[in-house]
């Protein structure tokens, strides 16, 4: 007679052991948490059956075909461990050196095909070098350098197309008459030092809009807001000086209301952007601050070649000119890219090059890094050939940068970390595949061998 009695039959048992090993199948990675709840679980189910359980810490027996086995508990058995290997055992313990070297391959080989899905290869070089190359062509012939003539400044094919395109949609006469409304007034707009509580080095109608920082089209919209709001100018003067001054003389030009305040700053904007001396380049007047430098004939410093840009009309319609070719390379990397990866199979969804995220599209990322740092490199060409600095692609560089930190990140930061991830998801698949191997294994022989004692 056995020690365990059971009062149900076979059928019922079945029942509960399909029950608990659909439950466990469910598992994907199991701990020891979950395992301990699934016992308990099966303990309280056998029981409700009116099966009778033996104590987990007391040896137990079963009856099997063979005959009768002692079961010892946990705590003989990890001793029982403890005196044949030792407690100082490590993972590689359980495999041979065959084994070990077999698994190591297999992890190469792993994150070689990590590195294959983000390895450009000779088409993704060729757009992303066709994208550079036409970007910088359109440069060089339609958007050329700024030269001041009798018309006023007049550039490539394409930079005289923006710029009139700027005159008409801004007529002057109509930019003069909000110029002179109070609506557009603001109290950074001082062009000389005779309204100055500080004296502003280099502070004159042709540089106010260079040295004062509420003119910047990025800058203003925070620091010329705010000395709108406050009735005062921040400049950088010529030498790299920052000074913030209250004006007096134009406390009717300020707008304590938050929005009055942006509305009036974007009126200014508006007012200013088809004038002789027009606005600068975004973040342009942040250049003052570069008092270093031997530069040229002239050893001029980075800030002097900068002021003498702005004075030459390197400003902000300037600058949406040069935007032009950097846009055209996007277009060609982001084009390239999408009809490439539909022609390697993957569906137009999956094809759209909006996100630069190496998860999503492995490549596009760095296609736009080469492409541009084609272009930045014919720019730079162009500049040294040419020996004026009026030459240089100021959005493309913009771009360049961008693309730079987002790679040097990818390089040095997320990919380590994403190639660990992907080699881990593998392994961790695999790992499971063993698990549900075991369980079915398991389950298999706990049916054919369970014996009904009544």
């Amino acid at each position: 007679m056995s020690k365990f009695h059971y009062t149900k039959t076979e059928q019922e048992i079945n029942n509960v052991l399909k029950y608990q090993r659909d439950k466990l199948d469910a598992i994907s990675f199991p701990d020891n948490k979950e395992i301990d709840k699934r016992i308990k679980e099966s303990e309280a189910l056998l029981k409700n059956l009116g099966i009778s359980l033996p104590d987990r810490n007391t040896k137990s027996t079963a009856i099997l075909p063979q005959g009768v086995a002692v079961v010892p508990t946990w705590d003989e058995l990890c001793k029982e461990a403890e005196s044949v290997v030792g407690n100082q055992c490590v993972l590689e313990d359980l495999f041979t050196e065959e084994e070990i070297k077999t698994n190591e391959l297999y992890i190469r080989q792993l994150n070689r095909e990590y590195n294959e899905l983000h390895r450009l290869d000779k088409y993704d070089i060729g757009i992303s070098a066709a994208a550079g190359l036409t970007a910088s062509l359109v440069d060089i012939l339609m958007v050329g350098i700024p030269q001041k003539t009798p018309e006023g400044l007049k550039g490539g094919v394409l930079a005289n197309y923006v710029r009139d395109y700027f005159d008409k949609r801004f007529p002057e006469e109509e930019m003069q008459r909000l110029a002179n409304s109070k609506v557009s007034k603001v109290p950074y707009d001082a062009q000389d030092n005779r309204n100055t509580t500080q004296y502003v080095e280099g502070l004159s109608t042709y540089y106010h809009r260079l040295l004062s920082l509420g003119h910047d089209p990025l800058l203003g919209l925070v620091i010329g807001v705010a000395d709108i709001m406050s009735g005062s100018m921040t400049t950088i003067d010529k030498t790299g000086k920052i000074i913030t001054q209250i004006m007096p003389g134009y406390a009717d030009r300020t707008e304590k209301d938050l929005f009055l305040a942006i509305a009036k700053q974007i009126i200014h904007f508006k007012s200013d952007i088809t004038t002789s001396m027009g606005l600068p380049a975004p973040l342009m007047g942040l250049f003052n601050l570069l008092q270093l430098g031997n530069i040229g004939e002239e050893e001029q410093t980075i800030a002097e070649i900068v002021q003498g840009m702005y004075y030459e009309g390197y400003d902000f319609i300037h600058f949406c000119s040069l935007s032009i070719p950097v846009m055209i390379a996007e277009v060609i990397v982001r084009i390239g890219y999408a009809v490439k990866r539909i022609k390697e199979g993957h569906s137009i969804k999956e094809s759209i090059p909006l996100s630069t995220n190496h998860e999503k599209h492995p490549k596009l990322g760095t296609m736009l890094f080469v492409g541009h740092s084609a272009a930045v490199a014919v720019n730079a060409g162009k500049v040294y050939f040419t020996k004026n600095p009026m030459a240089i692609n100021y959005p493309q560089w913009m771009a360049f940068g961008k693309y730079s930190y987002q790679q040097l990140k990818w390089g040095l930061i997320d990919k380590p970390e994403a190639r660990k991830a992907y080699v881990d998801g593998i392994l961790n698949d695999q790992l499971t595949d063993v698990f549900y191997s075991v369980d079915r294994t398991f389950y298999s022989y706990f049916d054919h061998y369970v014996v009904v004692m009544s």
